[in-house]
């Protein structure tokens, strides 16, 4: 196994690994102890790596397989698994955790510096973890009993004439499909058995409650998601690759550098059904996501 060492960013957020180079073919048990540091540190951070379009995918490969690009947004060119992550095609400035409108959103998703803006273009990746954790007692289980619907048809709040021609097709094209999935507010990560908030901007309503009783209930926990205790505020260097476990995590790509450009790419690893902390799995109501993603044992 190769001598990986772990250096925390942040008290609950956070891991800068070295000692290992994520181009080459990793063994099981170095592969083990990168799956056991990001069980615990929840985003880890490879500095200086030398890597592709092709190493990326094969580095994220070594936690499971692959989902394509997206449900509905288009793959970089000749590479069906990768999603260019740029600031020309939008910008992804809202809290979120990737794709979870479908059943089995992605458990981990890798991002790789392309292009770096000078200045700003942060990334800003939340422990949803250690925000359950610090709901009072009463919220906590109110919580436990919530269901939330999420949805592709995201409300951006931003009235049709004030976007351009650009802008309507590329939200055209990201609802082409509309997905309508309910997950547990409250989600078990699989390995940990740690509990989280799953929600995010693509939760838009909470099962049996109104939009507006939804939205207030929404808004209250993700602020316990969006403490700065909980957030790792990543500035960008080229040639880094962050691993976030998008089961446990929300994150933000801050809109700060002035429109210059900015370019990751994505590769995500194909996940599980959410489980609630009674046993039920996520339930889908609306569109099939079996073109982008298999389903992890």
């Amino acid at each position: 196994m190769a001598d990986i060492q772990i250096h925390k960013v942040t008290g609950n957020i956070g891991a800068r690994i070295s000692g290992v180079d994520i181009a080459k073919p990793l063994d099981d048990e170095t592969v083990a102890a990168l799956r056991t540091a990001l069980n615990e540190h929840k985003a880890l951070v490879f500095d200086d790596v030398d890597l592709d379009d092709e190493g990326q995918q094969a580095f994220a490969r070594h936690f499971g397989d692959l989902t394509t690009a997206h449900p509905t947004v288009s793959a970089v060119d000749g590479a069906p698994n990768v999603l260019p992550v740029d600031s020309e095609r939008g910008r992804a400035n809202h809290w979120h955790t990737d794709v979870t409108f479908v059943l089995n959103p992605p458990q981990a998703s890798t991002l790789r510096s392309i292009t770096i803006p000078p200045y700003g273009g942060e990334t800003l990746i939340a422990n949803s973890a250690a925000a359950y954790r610090d709901l009072p007692e009463p919220l906590r289980a109110l919580a436990d009993t919530l269901w939330a619907e999420h949805t592709n048809d995201y409300d951006y709040a931003v009235p049709d004439e004030q976007i351009d021609e650009e802008q309507a097709a590329q939200r055209a094209q990201f609802t082409s499909i509309k997905y309508r999935t309910a997950h547990p507010v409250v989600r078990v990560h699989p390995l940990t058995g740690e509990r989280g908030l799953f929600i995010g901007g693509f939760a838009q309503r909470i099962v049996g409650l109104s939009a507006g009783e939804s939205r207030k209930i929404l808004d209250l926990l993700q602020a316990y998601v969006t403490r700065p205790e909980n957030i790792l505020r990543w500035r960008w260097s080229p040639n880094q690759l962050v691993l976030f476990d998008n089961r446990i995590t929300q994150h933000y790509a801050i809109d700060n550098y002035d429109g210059l450009p900015r370019r990751l790419h994505r590769v995500t690893v194909a996940g599980d059904v959410p489980v609630g902390i009674e046993g039920k799995e996520s339930y889908s109501i609306a569109g099939d996501a079996s073109h982008y993603t298999s389903v992890a044992a």
